[in-house]
């Protein structure tokens, strides 16, 4: 029986995953800093997704081989790694193109709805059903983003391709985060990223020299935004998504993309003096209420499938 002074697990936020909850949150904030760099890099767009994916390497492999010396694994690349790589570089391709197709605000909005792609791919292919409770966080947050974006989103004939793209964007981020979920069932989180870290920089490397004219930045402010892109948004931000994903639901952890847009906004109000208004304020809200509403509890965290490292 629990004392006054302990709670029950039950009884504690998150069941008990503070530790992944935590990691998911932080990872959030360093994706949510991403645009910031994105803007202060002088290179191409596609020049810039390849960066942060190809720079952040020698970071991850040296956190790959620290993994590795405590637990050795086989080495192999498996099907859900791949799938990881490939989809994450679609997110990337789609995302940046979204960006110089479409407004800003349109690109953001339709990649925030990966939540509902995750929710559908994981009833189609795998045949799970979302909680209900995890189906109204994701309106709440939905609706929260929304709100963020109101202001400065609007639909245009002329761009809708780029908002296709967007839509696209959130196709593949959901995906992404399916097969991180199914990759973190076989190997460490430090292998997933590396794995699919590394597929993505060879196809974005590919499209960078294709569609890009600016590959190499030109100045030192340059290179360091890349640098803290890769380092921070990147190597920071992915990693900790890869480890939550081995305790959390892939549903709930794909909440983190809406975080990422709290994130952004008050990374814009600090460092680009972009004004936050109180309907901005109020749809931060919502997500924070959505994603309380879609936390998941201990039981939920016991049915999850067991994950490596």
């Amino acid at each position: 029986m629990a004392t006054q002074t302990e709670a029950s697990p039950a009884a504690r936020p998150l069941g008990g995953l503070s530790a992944p909850f935590a990691a998911l949150v932080a990872g959030a904030l360093a994706m949510g800093a991403s645009p910031i760099f994105v803007r202060l890099a002088d290179v191409g767009p596609f020049a810039s997704a390849f960066w942060r994916v190809a720079l952040a390497l020698p970071l991850l492999w040296a956190w790959l081989k620290l993994d590795e010396a405590r637990a050795p694994s086989d080495g192999k690349i498996g099907r859900a790694d791949l799938y990881a790589g490939l989809a994450f570089a679609g997110d990337l391709f789609f995302w940046h193109l979204s960006i110089v197709t479409t407004s800003v605000a349109n690109a953001t909005f339709f990649a925030t709805c990966a939540p509902i792609w995750v929710v559908a791919f994981g009833w189609l292919i795998f045949g799970e059903r979302a909680a209900a409770k995890t189906l109204i966080g994701i309106a709440l947050c939905v609706l929260g983003g929304a709100a963020l974006l109101a202001q400065s989103f609007h639909l245009r004939p002329a761009a809708a391709i780029g908002d296709l793209h967007g839509v696209a964007t959130g196709v593949f981020f959901g995906l992404y985060f399916l097969a991180v979920k199914a990759a973190r069932r076989a190997h460490s989180a430090a292998r997933v990223t590396f794995v699919a870290t590394a597929i993505t920089a060879g196809l974005l490397l590919i499209v960078a020299l294709a569609l890009d004219r600016t590959i190499l930045p030109h100045s030192l402010r340059g290179i360091a935004a890349l640098l803290a892109m890769a380092w921070i948004s990147h190597a920071g931000g992915q990693g900790l998504l890869s480890i939550a994903l081995g305790r959390l639901p892939a549903a709930f952890s794909s909440l983190v993309i809406f975080l990422e847009a709290i994130a952004a906004a008050g990374f814009a109000f600090l460092f680009l003096g972009e004004p936050v208004s109180l309907t901005q304020g109020f749809g931060g809200l919502m997500i924070l209420a959505g994603i309380y509403v879609a936390r998941p509890g201990a039981g939920e965290a016991k049915r999850q499938p067991a994950a490596r490292g």
